[in-house]
């Protein structure tokens, strides 16, 4: 299938997947749940939690249960690697290291990150559902970042040159999920430019959104950010500069595509003119700090913001080496600060990670884990680009996922967002949007994402 007719995807209506499995007052009840969890877990975390958590068990046990036909996705099949390699991980450690394990696998650490099973099951590949949750999604954070006790103070702080976090953890978490905002409007930035009177309405909305979110970005003040929206912004006027020369977009799609870029490109304009000072003078921070790292001269490098990062990432590197296949469990991280002995007393009572998750992941659960989960990865990647082929995921949906795995992977490299509430969610939410159109091709198709020589069904 073409991009043009990827571009100009209407879905038809879908009957949500837990519906054909199971009630259909149980599939309404439970989508009801999907979309409090995407709305609420910022702003209301213990009730979006629960919700995330109602919505991945049920979903998990109506697809053993009846859905025969999701029971053997690959998904399943990794959400069981997980809990193998934690296991092993667990016994390995407790013949090791006993007394630095917990009592228990604590197999929910990575568990947590499997709960986009229930958020792509209950939006039963539906588009309109997909983007009420993401726009919920949006709204919630958004709702989280101004109605709260001082947050006008905090925003006029920003505003000034200081960088804030809006209460949520702190600024590099509040600076994240700034980033896959921007991502997701600029990804659906065309179904907010229709044709018609409506533009104006959902025209101007997307503008002051994007607004607010970009401003946000700055006040955070977060360079690993900044990188990888950068990057992705980049790689996406690549592609549709491939797209135009190609000739491949209809003449209304360039239109919206040309006011949507008008849009983009002042608001950029706006923010590095007020904003100038405190860019250049993040930016422009510690970079000896690098300088002597690269020579090695680690005596000289400062327990600074990148100073911390180098050092645990120093720190980590060691312990992975010695247990590289299983790891040292899921209290890796915190050994690691805990008991490197070089490590300054202040490092070891402020944190309890190495900032950055692969090499987090990579501590506690060795490349065993990590091959669990580059299987998914790779299924997810490759299932969303046949899904988007055979004109069942729409291109927003497709160029948002790969946009956003892009974009977290890099800003991943300079925290631990996985680990934390925070990257979980965003994980759950994105990765559940994805998912849901990779199961619905395969329900329609009966293809598989791993063929392994074996002809696919044809579509």
């Amino acid at each position: 299938m073409n991009v043009s007719v990827g571009m100009n995807n209407k879905q038809s209506p879908v009957t949500p997947f837990g519906c054909s499995f199971s009630p259909r007052w149980l599939g309404a009840v439970l989508l009801l749940l999907t979309f409090m969890y995407a709305a609420l877990r910022v702003y209301t975390p213990h009730i979006g939690q629960k919700s995330g958590t109602v919505i991945a068990v049920i979903a998990l046990a109506v697809i053993l249960w009846r859905g025969r036909a999701l029971r053997s996705s690959s998904v399943l099949w990794c959400l069981l690697g997980v809990v193998i390699a934690q296991l092993i991980s667990w016994v390995a450690g407790y013949y090791h290291h006993p007394d630095w394990l917990p009592d228990n696998p604590e197999i929910d650490r990575l568990g947590k990150w499997f709960l986009f099973v229930g958020v792509a099951f209950w939006l039963g590949g539906n588009f309109f559902n997909v983007c009420l949750a993401l726009s919920l999604a949006l709204l919630g954070f958004l709702a989280a970042c101004f109605f709260f006790d001082g947050s006008l103070e905090q925003w006029v702080r920003g505003v000034q040159g200081h960088r804030i976090d809006l209460d949520i953890r702190n600024a590099q978490h509040t600076a994240m999920f700034f980033g896959v905002a921007l991502i997701g409007l600029l990804s659906f930035v065309r179904r907010c430019f229709p044709g018609g009177r409506v533009a104006w309405l959902t025209g101007t909305a997307w503008v002051i959104t994007f607004a607010i979110c970009l401003l946000g970005v700055v006040v955070t003040q977060t360079r690993a950010v900044w990188l990888a929206i950068v990057v992705v912004t980049c790689l996406a006027a690549c592609f549709l500069t491939v797209l135009i020369l190609k000739a491949r977009l209809s003449r209304s799609v360039r239109r919206q595509g040309i006011i949507a870029t008008v849009c983009v490109a002042v608001l950029f304009i706006i923010a590095w003119i007020s904003f100038n000072d405190t860019l250049q003078s993040r930016l422009a921070t510690e970079n000896s700090v690098i300088t002597s790292a690269m020579q090695g001269n680690w005596d000289d490098v400062p327990y600074s913001s990148i100073g911390t990062r180098l050092h645990t990432w120093r720190a980590g590197l060691d312990w992975f080496a010695e247990r590289p296949i299983l790891g040292w469990g899921g209290e890796g991280r915190g050994l690691v600060i805990d008991h490197t002995d070089w490590l300054p007393k202040q490092i070891k009572d402020e944190y309890g990670h190495l900032h950055n998750t692969l090499l987090d992941f990579l501590v506690s659960y060795g490349l065993l884990g990590l091959s669990v989960i580059s299987v998914l990865v790779v299924w997810t990647g490759l299932g969303s680009y046949k899904s988007w082929k055979a004109g069942v995921m729409p291109t927003e949906v497709f160029i948002f996922g790969w946009a956003f795995f892009v974009y977290y992977f890099i800003v991943s490299l300079f925290e631990s967002y996985s680990f934390f509430w925070t990257g979980s969610y965003i994980q759950n939410v994105v990765m559940g949007v994805v998912v849901t159109f990779i199961w619905r091709w395969q329900l329609e198709t009966g293809s598989s994402v791993f063929t392994f020589g074996r002809k696919q069904a044809a579509p």
